[in-house]
């Protein structure tokens, strides 16, 4: 198989001050484009350092990513070490300094010479076009391998993966085997007892197919994946697998593919319904409602949310009665359930759902730990609540929660029986 390498370039990757998602983002579209992904390198903003890495990739591996160091400022040295590697002279490109002057006269910003010098590119390579920002990215080629160097902003950067490089790698590499790659979304069970119930694939793995489990805050993804000499013969090495792991996936099972979310889902069966839904949230501070949000068209389903934090909240704007917080706490089966009907009264919803928790690190007690959380639902009529005990950590608590409340909302709407991790509805 044809081999890649991937160069992230920045002294902040090294220290922590910026996630390397580029290099995630691109061992993925490489890998689906029938390349193997051999090595993954993170580099300081220095010349020699950048030098040897790019020397050396560009003479072992097929095709060679870099990303990062374009920019305008003093530590942004990756297109003059690139050009002074492979014996270039930068020169003015015309139709880069037109753009780049251009988007500055737009916004009112003053056009520095250093703007102006984002138009020099080495006279040896392709220019690559970036309509996304202001660094135009690089593609050599050299007795067959080739090289492309993209500005490290992440969505200039995948703009150019896809619109330049990706087409260049095609018409460079035709033929070969292709990774074709799916994904199984689950939400509301823990990885071991998903790989328990799911059980052995090694019958599946013996013939070319790699399956892997990716955990995560929102549940746990299954990917599986095989090549071939096509896109057919690869899928066809997974069909089988898919069904295999559709039925044995059971309810925690909600959708496919590498970006589709549980909220989707849920979106989704609310506008197929026609219902409406309203949010009462405390602990949770907001998360869930932006999370419905995220999903584009969430208007024709989500009516509205309330963040009541305070006590004072709770009993102005949901009518929850004052006894109920005084003698059981704000943090209680009784006051996740008025949250809930409350909410869904107030804005005139089908459904209401509220979180109430000690999201930590202080504040628990013995009776009532950090990480206790209810969670209130108002499903047309039925009304109950989920109590669970997460972590130590602020922010996963709010994560998971909202993770929850999503997927009892998703079982609920689809008439199933099960509840998340196995949780116990207590009712009203």
């Amino acid at each position: 198989m044809r081999k890649a390498h991937i160069i992230s370039i920045g002294n902040e990757l090294l220290i922590g001050d910026t996630v390397n998602t580029n290099a995630s983002w691109l061992g993925g579209i490489l890998t689906e484009s029938g390349f193997y992904v051999e090595r993954v390198f993170t580099l300081p903003d220095d010349y020699t350092a950048i030098q040897n890495q790019v020397d050396h990739s560009f003479q072992t591996a097929d095709v060679t990513i870099v990303t990062g160091g374009l920019g305008p400022t003093h530590d942004d040295i990756t297109k003059k070490a690139v050009a002074e590697l492979l014996d270039c002279k930068l020169i003015q490109d015309e139709r880069v300094h037109h753009h780049v002057k251009k988007i500055f006269e737009t916004r009112q910003y003053v056009f520095t010479q250093a703007n102006a010098d984002q138009a020099l590119v080495p006279d040896r390579c392709e220019v690559l076009f970036n309509k996304q920002g202001t660094a135009p990215g690089m593609w050599f080629q050299k007795e067959g391998r080739y090289l492309a160097v993209l500005p490290g902003v992440p969505y200039e950067m995948k703009y150019l993966m896809k619109e330049e490089v990706k087409p260049r790698l095609v018409k460079c590499f035709p033929g070969g085997e292709i990774m074709v790659t799916e994904y199984f979304k689950t939400a509301g069970i823990p990885e071991s007892t998903l790989s328990d119930q799911i059980g052995s694939l090694v019958e599946f793995e013996n013939n070319g197919v790699a399956v892997a489990y990716l955990p995560g805050t929102a549940g746990v993804t299954v990917r599986i994946s095989a090549s071939g000499r096509d896109g057919d013969e690869a899928a066809r090495k997974l069909g089988k697998l898919k069904q295999v792991i559709s039925k044995r996936a059971g309810d925690s099972l909600y959708g496919h593919g590498k970006d589709f979310r549980l909220a989707e889902m849920v979106g989704n069966i609310l506008a197929e319904k026609k219902l409406t839904l309203a949010t009462a949230e405390s602990c949770t501070g907001g998360l869930l409602a932006n999370s419905i949000t995220d999903i584009p068209g969430s208007s024709a389903y989500m009516l509205g949310g309330l963040i009541t934090y305070s006590n004072e909240m709770k009993i102005r704007h949901l009518n929850v009665p004052e006894e109920d917080i005084k003698y059981q706490g704000a943090v209680s089966k009784i006051v996740a359930l008025r949250m809930a009907r409350g909410v869904a009264e107030k804005c005139g919803a089908d459904i209401g759902v509220s979180a109430t928790g000690i999201a930590g690190p202080g504040g628990g007690t013995k009776q009532k730990p950090v990480g206790t959380v209810w969670m209130g639902f108002w499903i047309e009529g039925k009304h109950f609540a989920l109590k669970t005990v997460f972590t130590n950590d602020r922010l996963l608590n709010k994560e998971r929660t909202v993770m929850v409340i999503l997927d009892t909302l998703r079982r609920q709407l689809l008439g199933l029986e099960s509840f998340p991790y196995h949780l116990k509805p207590q009712f009203a």
